[in-house]
């Protein structure tokens, strides 16, 4: 069983046994078949081969990507989870693999020192500790890559919420949507370490020593700033400062129109890539950027609508509005698209008719918003939320995995695949999603998140556990109050589940266990009626 498997073009072996020399030297077995012969069965072998390896190793060369073989194997690897791609000569990549980091080797001299190298051998590294570490439990299906476990060691950064200098406490949404954006393009960058919205808005508002910032959030650079709104201009000041020796790296004022707000965000980012990411091409940040909306107004209605409880009928409503304004002021905007798609699966979700308008009209935004913004996880995992609805699991599952490489430092996407997972019959391959989310951003605590821990936990009959998440739910939902119902009368609470019962009437008399676990995607009919079964235990009408 080789560790390493090495997916390459024949044409290339030369410039690929250096590459397998240094993997072997750190003791690591490797497969890259150079020793088959006519005769043998070549897909058979390397089909097992492929399936039983701890990485994958694609070489992309201008003869590699013409390769249907090596194409499919890359693919395999990062379905997987485990591709680690390099790249020489510039090949230009397949699209499916495009939002993975590669290495690029244009520059290699051969030197196995060499920081590519290097590079590469510690992703590898990580790849091959996982498989060796001590599993626990059962084995578990291998249709879903498990939650990612750490990598190599990365460049940590955080960025304060720029101050809001406008005079206006109005304006604090729009300090907090550029802070929130040069956070989400900073994440795209796998060479760094990048602390959640969640962590770094903590000290908000505050006066704050940046080495004590450094300690409680282990970072070693800190970006901070300023937002001033001037009429039809804006001033935006940030510094980038090395929390170890308290010096600044850089600072930088920009006076610009408003229009010209995303321009400055990508200067920000680009220049903070390229003085803490030297290797990397700076030129690449657009390419592998968000598509920025081309009107400042719709973007302020997205940060607006974001910034509301969706969770609660009145802020989903405005929320939709707002949504539906972005895309009315500007119809390429591919992330409002995505946001409306999932407000409008949540109205679909609450509406006691059997259409499926709703549903539909989501679907289709959805598929827009991939369309619009390839570049944008946030739409691939909006849309894998909405096939799941649909009940296609299959073509779901693609687009969450797909939102996950493209950035699998993300919260919401780990906390989006373990979502999806309670349905497909895998509850404790969820559990792990979850469990990552909050090891990337142990801030995290959206509404639904502690809802979808505790439906896992229903799942997998451990009820105790999932009234611990539903009681981190925030206010009063109809669907936390049925579920504590339900796990409640399974643990033989009969009055606190009248209780609950009751304060479900109340938000929405016309319930119905049949209405509700219909509109529940569950793949496995059993995990449908267990958990009708616990909600007719706890007195809801059927």
């Amino acid at each position: 069983m080789a560790d390493v498997f090495v997916s390459y073009a024949r044409s290339d072996k030369a410039r690929v046994a250096p590459l397998v020399a240094a993997i072997e030297a750190k003791g690591w077995s490797v497969w890259w078949d150079p020793e088959i012969t006519p005769g043998q069965e070549f897909d058979r072998q390397i089909a097992a081969e492929l399936k039983i390896a701890a990485a994958v190793l694609v070489v992309w060369t201008p003869n590699s990507v013409e390769s249907r073989w090596v194409r499919g194997e890359a693919r395999d690897g990062a379905e997987r989870g485990i591709l680690v791609p390099v790249r020489f000569e510039g090949a230009s990549l397949p699209i499916d693999v495009r939002a993975l980091h590669t290495t690029e080797f244009d520059e290699w001299d051969g030197d196995v020192r060499s920081q590519q190298v290097q590079e590469v051998l510690r992703a590898l590294g990580a790849l091959i500790d996982r498989r060796r570490a001590p599993q626990s439990g059962t084995a578990k299906s291998g249709s879903v890559p498990p939650a990612p476990a750490t990598g190599p060691a990365r460049v940590a950064i955080c960025v304060l919420p720029f101050a809001n200098m406008s005079g206006d406490p109005g304006q604090e949404y729009f300090s907090d949507g550029i802070t929130e954006d040069i956070i989400t393009e900073l994440s795209r960058w796998r060479l760094l370490s990048v602390r959640s919205r969640s962590a770094s808005f903590r000290y908000r508002g505050v006066a704050v020593d940046m080495k004590q910032v450094a300690r409680e959030l282990n970072v070693r650079f800190i970006v901070e700033g300023s937002v001033r709104r001037m009429g039809p201009r804006v001033r935006i000041s940030a510094q980038l400062i090395d929390a170890e020796t308290g010096s600044h790296i850089w600072a930088e004022r920009f006076d610009r129109e408003l229009e010209e707000m995303f321009t400055v965000q990508d200067q920000v980012v680009q220049t903070i890539v390229s003085t803490l990411v030297g290797r990397v091409q700076v030129s690449d940040v657009e390419r592998a950027g968000r598509k920025p909306p081309a009107s400042l107004e719709a973007y302020e209605c997205v940060l607006k609508g974001n910034s509301l409880p969706w969770h609660g009928p009145n802020g989903a409503a405005e929320a939709t509005r707002l949504f539906e304004k972005a895309i009315e002021i500007d119809p390429g905007y591919g992330l409002a698209h995505a946001l409306l798609a999932t407000m409008r699966s949540g109205k679909w979700q609450n509406d006691p008719s059997d259409s499926d308008a709703a549903l539909q009209e989501a679907f289709a935004l959805a598929k827009r918003a991939v369309e619009l913004d390839a570049n944008e996880s946030t739409c691939f995992s909006m849309l894998g939320h909405v096939c799941l609805l649909r009940r296609s699991f299959d073509l779901g599952l693609q687009y969450l995995r797909r939102a996950v490489e493209m950035n699998p430092t993300n919260q919401w996407n780990a906390a989006d695949m373990g979502s999806f997972l309670i349905f497909v019959g895998q509850a404790e391959d969820a559990l792990g999603w979850f469990r990552r989310a909050r090891e990337i951003d142990p801030y995290f605590d959206t509404p639904w998140y502690w809802r979808a821990m505790g439906e896992a936990y229903m799942i997998l009959h451990r009820y105790e556990e999932a009234l611990s998440m539903f009681e981190n739910f925030p206010g009063r939902q109809y669907r936390v109050a049925a579920l504590m119902a339900g796990c409640h009368a399974r643990l033989g609470g009969a009055e606190r589940a009248r209780v609950h019962v009751a304060e479900c009437l109340a938000m929405k008399p016309d319930f119905s266990i049949a209405h509700y676990v219909k509109k529940l995607p569950f793949k496995n009919p059993a995990d449908a009626a267990t958990l009708a079964e616990s909600l007719r235990m706890a007195g809801l009408p059927d």
